[in-house]
Formats: structure tokens, sequence, C-alpha cells
């Protein structure tokens, strides 16, 4: 899958085409395109193994793409990298910082690698990292580690901001925080590229997404055409256990001829969904689902139609190699 939208060319902030690379002949990127306007923040989803970090890495100019062009700012990254560098912030979640300084001393450090920097006392601020501000790297925790990251990040004003990861190992206070600077910082203009697991992040920040699986792009759009474009279905919560062989007889009756219509139990708490429906959910529906449960004493307790959340739509899409995941972590 390959994405191009029309636009001139100060809009773009990154306009990657064709990327290719592989590693000892196992290819980890197979003609990967994709545009971010600026002021755009575009969220990179995927499995471990799917190419997110290759493709960040050639933004950034660590690496080179074996085939394929690429721009950042309209600069070539692994050419122009002294002169981009300085436009960039990245927040990865291994900040190398030195593990004996102290947040105080990496910024002040690091604030002289600038022309015009962002104050580092104002920043400890705005990362809410004045009370750690004088602990050593090493002792701090690791949500307080990913806000200097964030602040490091931030120092040289950039205007492309790369997050890894932004809230990870946060407490939710924490994270809702990020989540709200992040916000604030796309408000104001900066062009953010975002790699995350937090879906529920990307549904509250990301204009648009791009699901990377196995070095090939599989999806891309807004949070809203990705979650409206999966199969419609119904989700809903009873009151008692729904019998296994009460199932069919359901489907058959709230989706009269969808011959592929089907009940599953969605998980704990007495949760199902209906899916393989022909169209979507509309009020003769769910009349005839409650009408179904009500002859039989049973409570519909919740309901909710039509399009999935993102994690259940992302899943949908690399699910094989997330299960693949979870078993080799087991």
């Amino acid at each position: 899958m390959t994405v191009t939208r029309a636009s001139a060319a100060g809009d773009v902030a990154i306009h990657a085409e064709g990327l290719r690379k592989a590693y000892a002949r196992r290819e980890v990127l197979s003609g990967v395109t994709f545009v971010v306007q600026r002021g755009e923040l575009l969220a990179l989803l995927g499995p471990n193994g799917a190419g997110k970090t290759t493709t960040v890495e050639i933004l950034e100019g660590y690496r080179s793409p074996d085939a394929g062009t690429v721009r950042v700012l309209g600069l070539d990254p692994a050419r122009d990298g002294r002169a981009l560098r300085p436009r960039m912030g990245l927040m990865l979640q291994d900040g190398g910082v030195d593990p004996r300084s102290t947040p105080r001393e990496a910024l002040r450090l690091y604030a002289r690698f600038y022309q015009d920097p962002e104050d580092p006392d104002a920043l400890l601020e705005t990362v809410d990292l004045v009370k750690a501000a004088g602990t050593r790297y090493r002792r701090l925790s690791g949500g307080e580690k990913q806000r200097l990251g964030l602040a490091l990040a931030l120092l040289g004003r950039p205007e492309l901001l790369v997050l890894d990861e932004p809230t990870a190992g946060m407490d939710p206070a924490a994270k809702q925080a990020t989540r709200e600077r992040i916000a604030a910082l796309r408000a104001a203009g900066t062009t953010i590229l975002l790699t995350t697991h937090e879906l529920g992040d990307v549904e509250r920040l990301a204009d648009h997404v791009a699901v990377l699986d196995r070095g090939r792009l599989v999806a891309y759009g807004t949070p809203a055409e990705l979650t409206g474009a999966g199969a419609p279905r119904v989700r809903f919560r009873l009151s008692s256990v729904l019998a296994a062989a009460d199932a069919p007889a359901l489907a058959a009756a709230a989706a009269p001829g969808a011959a592929r219509a089907a009940i599953t139990d969605a998980g704990v708490g007495h949760h199902y969904e209906l899916a393989g429906l022909d169209a979507a959910p509309d009020p003769a529906l769910v009349a005839r689902l409650a009408a179904w449960c009500a002859e039989r004493g049973l409570l519909l307790t919740e309901l909710r139609l039509g399009a999935a959340s993102l994690e259940e739509r992302y899943l949908e899409l690399v699910g094989a190699d997330v299960a693949a995941e979870a078993e080799g972590a087991a």
C-alpha cells in the first residue's frame, strides 16, 4: 500500500517514496511511501519487527535506504544531516544520558549545542521535573526519565519532533500531562512523528495513522477512517451468560438473511460480538436483538454499534504478528 497526496513542497515535512531496506538479505522495508504535512501528527504503528525503527532511523539520517528517496524538511537526511539535525528533536526510549548527571546538568549541557535553545530551567518546569532536577539520572523513575527525554527533544525548538513511546513507564497522571503537552506542541505548529503501542494516545492525538507490517504499509488514514474501515459489527453485554447453543439462534434472529452472521464471546463479563453482517447495524437489527433477549429474560446492559476501536482494527491488520510476539514472549 502506498500513500501520495498532492500538496505544495513547502507544506510537506516528510516525503518518503519507495523506501527499501534489507539486512543480511532479509528485507525489512518493502517499498514504503508516505507523506507528512507540516503541523501534522503522524502515528507510525506496527508490531515488533515491522520496520518502524528502520523507517525512523532513515528519516533521522542514521541509516540510508537501499532504494527509494526521502526528504525531511526539504533535505536529504543522509546527505544534509548537519543542516537537518538542529531542526529535529528526538525523544528515544533510551535517552543516552550519562547516569551520573542530573536533569538540570543534562539540559544545560545539551542546550550548548543549539544557537537559540529553550531555557533549561523553564523546560524542567514544563515537564514537571523541578523536584527531581538535582537527582542523578540513574535514580530517576522510568516516567521521570521519559519526561527528561521529552525536555531534551524540545531544547532546540524543533520543527519536527520524533517521539518513540513517549508515555512508556509513566503513571496515569504523567501520561495525561504528556498527552496534553504533545497536543499543545502540535497546535503550535510542530510536526510530530509518533511511534507507540498506546493506541488510546493515537486516537486522541493523531491526524493520520500509518500501519506497518512485515515492512509494508498495510493501512493509512485518519483514526476515524481506519476504525470505520472494518466490517460492521455489534458489541453487547448481557446480564447473564449466553449459552453457546443459543448463539446461532440469536445471530439468525438479529440478522436474518446474513449467512455469515455469528456471535462470539468477546471476553469476560458476558460481553459478546455479532459480526459477519452484510450491512451496517440499523434500528431494526437492534430491536430484533433486544426482543430475542427479552423473550429469554436476558437484559442488554451495554450495546455498541458500528466501527471497531483503533485497537480492534489494528489487531485485524497485524493480529497474526502480534500473536506471534506474545507466544515468543511466553
